[in-house]
């Protein structure tokens, strides 16, 4: 049993794939997860279940298609990694509000992601940390042009994005409760 992090690409975004937090946390203890718990009204999950994140990602995948009518890609994280992406956060003293991760559905190998052109307007940042790419976008991360369609299209790798409140935030969710 792993306790994993869930992030569903493209759910409640702009009134679009809608999926209520409580009818999807149901779904996922459906699927035998257990400690289900959800972050915001974006699709972010904290649970535990055995198998391999692909696994549990797949079958998620197919439990929101039947029970919600809607194809999402989910990428399901092992807790733990959340962790190494903060702590190895090279982008450390920076103004968190500032600061996001793109997460890649697959590693990306550091000359791959070194071999790029990044468009980065003054002030900007952008760092991979195991198959996160870490961006520091002093003028909003909607005036940036390293934005989640910018790592896929560029590296062909599916991805999704969370500011790093959002990334600490769902560390602090998976992690073990004190007893």
């Amino acid at each position: 049993m792993m306790t994993c992090v869930a992030l569903l690409r493209g759910v409640n975004v702009a009134g679009k794939k809608k999926i209520g937090m409580p009818e999807l946390v149901r779904s996922c203890e459906a699927l035998g997860f257990s400690e289900v718990r959800s972050y915001l009204q974006s699709g972010n999950l904290v649970f535990v279940a055995q198998g391999t994140a692909s696994e549990i990602a797949a079958a998620l995948k197919a439990r929101i298609a039947q029970d919600f009518g809607h194809e999402v890609e989910v990428l399901v994280l092992p807790a733990d990694e959340l962790e190494q992406v903060l702590g190895a956060n090279p982008l450390q003293g920076q103004e968190e509000k500032f600061c996001h991760a793109t997460f890649m559905f697959r590693h990306v190998p550091e000359t791959r992601f070194s071999e790029l052109a990044l468009p980065l307007a003054e002030g900007e940042k952008a760092v991979l940390v195991g198959r996160a790419v870490l961006l520091h976008c002093p003028h909003g991360y909607a005036k940036s042009k390293l934005n989640t369609r910018y790592f896929e299209t560029h590296l062909g790798i599916p991805a999704t994005s969370r500011n790093l409140r959002t990334v600490r935030a769902l560390r602090d969710l998976s992690a073990p409760k004190a007893k």
